[in-house]
């Protein structure tokens, strides 16, 4: 798959595409259904399959607030759209100035001009331009007049619930990371640098990985989870290494007072040194609440159970 990181980028030899358009944070399975049917078209087309996304989040920019917590890295954003087959990745900065550019305007200079777009896939709710002014049906008046198709698709739901980002993320932030699963169609990774911490676990028997995250990254409430570790290379792309199932803690760990909020993973039968390793730590279900415990030996007699519960669920996927 080819980057595109700005769209100057863009080859000036490229005559055709099939282009779909979004933030698609998280490429959940409603984003996995548009960027599909954009392949498919561009396999039929003959041409590239093209995916426009934006940095940073237009909430950013458009509301003047913190975006909302990223339930993918870009890096992580990537490996999963080439997986499902789009040819170039364009990443578009979403500054002020672009967004004040009007619907019009967006067309003609991106989709025409430069993409040379044949067809566009977008989902039922797209907006684009000046304050959203622009819309499927402006869009679709626009391919009339300059001769592309575009292909609005019906938002995906699963379970009669309509798949969103903004869903998954309310989601992970209650804990749920079994029904965020679902919505995303894998289970839900926090991606890291292993940097050393209090280093209490290994006191206690179970050294653990600490993971240090970018500050807008989601996280799942404080709690314990089952799940896994698997391996980054520098850039954070997949390796497609597993390092194991892992017993995660998510919190402060009030037992000894804490006061910082970490993501703490324990790979079960693993005694490498992790230590500047860049890795993603997967959440597959919710063991329990995060408790302050009367002493160190009921800690550890829960940790242990923890432990045994992680061998117990992990043996099958979750999905």
């Amino acid at each position: 798959m080819r980057l595109w990181a700005t769209i100057e980028e863009i080859p000036h030899d490229l005559r055709s595409c099939v282009l779909t358009i979004g933030v698609f944070d998280g490429v959940h399975r409603g984003h996995a259904q548009l960027i599909r049917r954009t392949v498919a078209e561009a396999r039929t087309r003959d041409v590239p399959a093209v995916l426009m996304t934006f940095e940073p989040h237009p909430a950013a920019v458009v509301f003047r607030t913190p975006p909302p917590a990223r339930l993918t890295t870009s890096a992580h954003k990537i490996d999963l759209v080439a997986e499902l087959g789009i040819d170039a990745f364009l990443v578009v900065a979403f500054s002020a100035a672009f967004a004040a550019t009007p619907a019009e305007q967006f067309v003609q200079d991106e989709l025409v001009e430069r993409l040379h777009v044949a067809s566009v896939v977008v989902g039922a709710n797209f907006t684009y331009g000046y304050r959203g002014s622009g819309t499927v049906a402006t869009l679709a008046e626009a391919g009339q007049r300059y001769g592309f198709a575009v292909d609005a698709m019906p938002l995906a739901g699963v379970g009669g619930a309509v798949v969103s980002a903004t869903t998954i993320r309310n989601l992970i932030g209650a804990g749920d990371v079994v029904q965020a699963a679902q919505l995303l169609g894998r289970p839900f990774r926090c991606d890291g640098v292993i940097v050393r911490g209090e280093q209490r676990g290994r006191a206690l028997g179970y050294p653990t990985a600490n993971v240090d995250m970018a500050a807008d990254s989601a996280v799942p409430a404080d709690g314990v989870y089952a799940g896994r570790v698997v391996g980054l290379d520098g850039s954070g792309r997949a390796t497609g290494e597993v390092l194991g199932n892992t017993a995660i803690s998510v919190g402060s760990n009030p037992t000894f007072d804490g006061r910082h909020r970490t993501v703490e993973a324990f790979i079960l039968d693993f005694d490498d040194d992790l230590y500047g390793r860049r890795l993603g730590v997967e959440f597959s279900h919710r063991l329990r609440g995060m408790v302050k415990f009367d002493s160190v030996e009921a800690l550890i007699k829960q940790m242990d159970a923890d432990v045994l519960r992680t061998r117990e669920l992990m043996t099958t996927p979750s999905i």
